[in-house]
């Protein structure tokens, strides 16, 4: 099972490679890739939260 820290780590990566993703898409006009971005930002803010909830678990 992962840290707290490693959950918040990778979450706060997923966005930032989702948003990359995603503004490549629209700059671009490929619509599939903007919704593969915004799918793994999303998914990057969940794990984030995750990782709050863990280190509210910890204490």
């Amino acid at each position: 099972m992962k840290s707290s820290t490693e959950d918040k780590a990778e979450g706060k990566m997923n966005q930032a490679k989702g948003k990359i993703k995603e503004t490549t898409g629209k700059a671009v006009g490929n619509e599939e890739l903007e919704a593969e971005g915004k799918g793994e930002h999303v998914e990057g803010e969940i794990q984030e939260k995750v990782g709050d909830v863990k280190k509210v678990g910890e204490k």
